[in-house]
């Protein structure tokens, strides 16, 4: 089944890599960043209709216009996946008020714009399924320089479990999941704010194994076929996590002593 997807945050990374693993299968898709240029290059190697859009999403009526420029461009959207995003690297006691409403721009009300404008359209035709690209680090914190990072994946990991219970009851058909990647090997980090290289100093050793952004996208793939609320793309992941929450103390003295 070929469906119209839209992804933001496609120029590079994850976002590029799952919009070629979609267009490989013959998706439409509508790719939204802030960069033309990388969008085009990403949208030159993809042989399905695709279709760019030059959006910054932490602005509500970008984000408005790329659902339009969608409808228009296809009629209809089955799936919209929120995964614009940036990191940053900064202690707790280091971040400044900048640092925090970057992280929050970026991580969660872009998410929330998107969600925003395609749910109701969903609500229309009683279908649809919303992605948002999350952390693992939204969950467990493995990497403390991570801090405003990982503090804006767990708001948005509640946003969507909380948009889920609003719709699950009345519109069944409609589904919305969290992907949540582990370290992924992608220039991610090295554009993080306050980076000063591909490795956060003072991160935390971590038994899963880097993943390719190619990884995750066919984990994503795989989840548009069939939909869950959840997604841990690491297999190492969920029994990482089952830890943390089990004994959070113990995790994490086990954690000072790698």
């Amino acid at each position: 089944m070929n469906r119209v997807v839209v992804i933001t945050g496609a120029s590079a990374g994850i976002g590029a890599a799952v919009a070629r693993e979609l267009g490989r299968r013959g998706d439409s898709l509508v790719l939204a960043a802030r960069t033309a240029d990388a969008l085009q290059q990403v949208a030159a190697g993809i042989s399905s209709p695709t279709r760019v859009v030059t959006a910054d999403v932490t602005r509500r009526g970008d984000v408005e216009r790329l659902r339009d420029e969608a409808m228009c461009a296809f009629g209809h959207v089955d799936v919209w996946i929120n995964n614009a995003g940036r990191g940053i690297v900064r202690p707790v006691l280091e971040l400044t008020d900048e640092d925090v409403d970057e992280m929050m721009a970026v991580n969660v009300k872009s998410a929330l714009y998107g969600m925003q404008a395609i749910v109701p359209i969903f609500i229309e035709r009683r279908r649809g399924h919303v992605i948002n690209m999350s952390s693992f680090l939204g969950r467990v914190p493995i990497a403390s320089p991570r801090s405003a990072y990982s503090a804006a994946k767990a708001a948005l990991n509640s946003l969507t479990a909380n948009l889920r219970m609003d719709l699950q009851r009345t519109h069944p058909d409609i589904h919305v999941s969290v992907v949540m990647p582990g370290l992924v090997a992608t220039d991610f980090a090295t554009h993080a704010r306050g980076s000063t290289g591909p490795v956060p100093p003072g991160a935390v050793g971590s038994p899963m194994k880097p993943q390719s952004a190619e990884d995750v996208a066919a984990a994503v793939a795989d989840l548009i076929d069939h939909p869950v609320a959840e997604l841990y793309t690491n297999p190492a992941s969920a029994a990482l996590a089952a830890r943390y929450f089990e004994d959070v103390g113990r995790f994490e003295r086990d954690a000072q002593s790698r």
